[in-house]
């Protein structure tokens, strides 16, 4: 497990004396939820209620009232069944990836099956939206230790880089990691691939996630402000990361324990103003935009 973190050198990530970050959105649906039985059986995902048009023409809307552009990533599942969503989101010029074609754990699936499925969810996100696929991020996050030959996956499919490794431990993913975006030179073939992880901030002894998900929807404002405001003072972009569920207190509850429940569910109804917040007051850009910023030639290489 190794990374190469380049010196930081904060200028080439700031727009106007202003660290740029990313912004980013995982485009999936409310049953697309990991290791939750009442959702697993996917022959009847296409009969459950959907919100995932509807709150994804929502978050165009805000990026478009604030005049940003972020990187989508989208389920392959979703772009076969609601193409025109992943067309108006290229059209809008953000930036498009891929979230795999099932929603399935990487740590759970065989280099074979992993293979597969990013293949078909790339050939769906770019059949539907005209646009290239760039990058990849897991579901949950679980690109794990032991897992590294999916990096050699991901290189082999042609993508630019990867924003799936979470700095910490957390449910169903973690990968020990720079918080910086780096080169990422883990791969079995020994080959790199640039990484832009997911953002921490110190909280009591521990580093914990802020700035997307859940975390987001469950920290209030002033604490999140200060996330950024800390990153910021090291030079570093910070990464948003959002789902079209985050903004839907409409979200229809399924069963399930009530540990998850609180995680899915906490703050629906505050992200919307907290996704605001953040873009009047901090710049942003795609993943990729800020990766190449961060990394300059590293990119390339």
């Amino acid at each position: 497990m190794t990374e190469t973190t380049p010196s930081i050198d904060p200028s080439p990530t700031r727009e106007a004396g202003r660290i740029v970050n990313a912004l980013s959105f995982d485009i999936e649906d409310w049953f697309h939820l990991v290791e939750i039985e009442s959702v697993s059986d996917t022959d009847r995902w296409p009969g459950f209620p959907t919100i995932v048009e509807r709150r994804t023409d929502e978050i165009l809307g805000i990026c478009d009232e604030f005049g940003v552009k972020a990187t989508f990533y989208f389920l392959g599942w979703i772009a076969d069944r609601y193409p025109e969503l992943v067309r108006r989101t290229a059209d809008a010029g953000h930036e498009i990836g891929t979230h795999s074609y099932w929603h399935r754990k990487v740590c759970d699936l065989s280099p074979a099956e992993f293979e597969e499925d990013l293949k078909r969810s790339i050939a769906a996100i770019e059949d539907a939206g005209g646009a290239r696929v760039t990058s990849f991020r897991a579901p949950s996050f679980s690109i794990t230790p032991g897992t590294e030959w999916a990096f050699d996956t991901l290189l082999d499919a042609g993508l630019d880089y990867d924003a799936s490794l979470f700095p910490v431990p957390r449910e169903n993913g973690g990968y020990p990691c720079s918080v910086a975006p780096h080169v990422f030179r883990g791969a079995p073939s020994g080959r790199s691939i640039p990484e832009l992880p997911m953002s921490l901030m110190q909280l009591g002894p521990r580093k914990v996630g802020f700035s997307g998900g859940g975390y987001l929807r469950l920290f209030p404002g002033w604490l999140i402000r200060r996330g950024f405001e800390a990153l910021q003072r090291q030079g570093l972009p910070g990464v948003v990361y959002l789902h079209p569920r985050d903004l839907a207190p409409d979200s229809p509850v399924v069963p399930m324990s009530f540990s998850r429940r609180f995680k899915c569910y906490v703050g629906l109804s505050t992200t919307a103003s907290k996704l605001r917040m953040l873009l009047g007051r901090y710049a942003f850009a795609p993943c990729g935009e800020v990766l190449r910023h961060a990394l300059g030639e590293d990119v390339a290489a």
